[in-house]
């Protein structure tokens, strides 16, 4: 009884120490970014969750203002790349170069890093260069390592991807195919500031000087937010809620409604469970809830599911959107 009590006063100390240092994370990123408070929560939640991110929206809404500072302030290496049709493989992994010795006597391979090795990757416009390249990122961000020339390294730890993609422009994109979506934790979209948003924005930015923020983490540091995630409670009846919830996407679950029967193709697999237990337990450390609860899994819904649902054609013809479904599942979320 008294290594249980130990156990749990140790968990609610470090509890509390996650939650001082997720404030200041907040703190100094809206020192920066004005407005997008949910894309900012939601970034945090895949951070917590040592998830992926696909981020769609219209060029200007400061994605990479918000990755390059968030980076900043857990003070980790910060890559980005600008994704192009003409990108290779070895652009993003690295490859070995031939060096020619003092002298000129002998010569050997050596390696060269790659963008990939670094904390915090910004794939600028992923869906603009080939399935190949696309592939050489996404085998990357699932097994954390590379392999080139025969020699497998370890990708560097805490190791995130955050994806952009322009919803408007479709010419000379390569779609990504359902299954490497799949790979993504969240699909997170970005909308327009509001006005007083916008205003201060315009104020900020086209003064004599910008603010700034500073670091408060460190990789380790971050690496600690992460396992304490983990360990946020996650009660039985959210867990039902949840698995209830995944099953209702698929029309050949017996939990699927005669609406999702009639407009979706495929529903969501395994990984959106996962996803929305690990996605309640961050957001409830968010939050400064002892547990995970119903109302933090409708909270991530939107983000784990709207990649992971595809319609059938019937929904294309009558103007369903995979956004339609989800709001549809959610009203019956108990």
């Amino acid at each position: 009884m008294n290594d249980l009590n130990k156990s749990t006063q140790d968990f609610a100390a470090q509890w509390e120490q996650a939650r001082f240092s997720v404030e200041r994370v907040r703190k100094e990123l809206g020192r920066v970014i004005v407005g997008q408070t949910e894309a900012q929560e939601q970034l945090l939640i895949s951070l917590l969750c040592r998830g992926h991110c696909l981020i769609v929206g219209v060029p200007g809404l400061a994605k990479t203002l918000l990755i390059s500072t968030l980076a900043k302030v857990l003070g980790l290496k910060f890559n980005r790349i600008q994704f192009t049709p003409d990108l290779m493989p070895t652009d993003i992994v690295g490859s070995e170069i031939l060096q020619t010795a003092e002298g000129g006597s002998t010569r050997r391979f050596e390696y060269t890093h790659g963008p990939i090795f670094a904390n915090l990757i910004l794939a600028d416009e992923i869906n603009r260069t080939p399935p190949k390249t696309q592939a050489a990122l996404l085998e990357a961000m699932q097994e954390k390592q590379v392999t080139v020339a025969g020699v497998t390294r370890r990708l560097e730890e805490p190791f995130l991807v955050f994806a952009t993609q322009n919803p408007v422009e479709h010419e000379g994109t390569y779609p990504l195919p359902e299954a490497q979506l799949d790979r993504f934790f969240f699909e997170l979209r970005m909308n327009y500031p509001s006005l007083d948003e916008e205003a201060l924005v315009v104020r900020q930015t086209t003064g004599r000087s910008e603010p700034s923020a500073s670091a408060v983490l460190d990789a380790a540091g971050t690496m600690h937010l992460q396992s304490v995630a983990v360990e946020v409670p996650l009660p039985e009846n959210v867990l039902q809620s949840i698995l209830r919830l995944t099953h209702a996407t698929r029309p050949s679950s017996e939990l699927a409604d005669d609406y999702v029967k009639k407009y979706v193709e495929w529903g969501s697999g395994p990984r959106a469970s996962q996803n929305l237990a690990r996605a309640a337990r961050a957001l409830a450390l968010l939050r400064g809830q002892p547990s995970a609860s119903i109302e933090e899994v409708r909270a991530v819904a939107r983000p784990v599911l709207r990649h992971r649902i595809i319609p059938n054609y019937q929904a294309t013809g009558d103007g369903i959107t995979t956004e339609d479904i989800v709001t549809h599942l959610l009203k019956k979320l108990g």
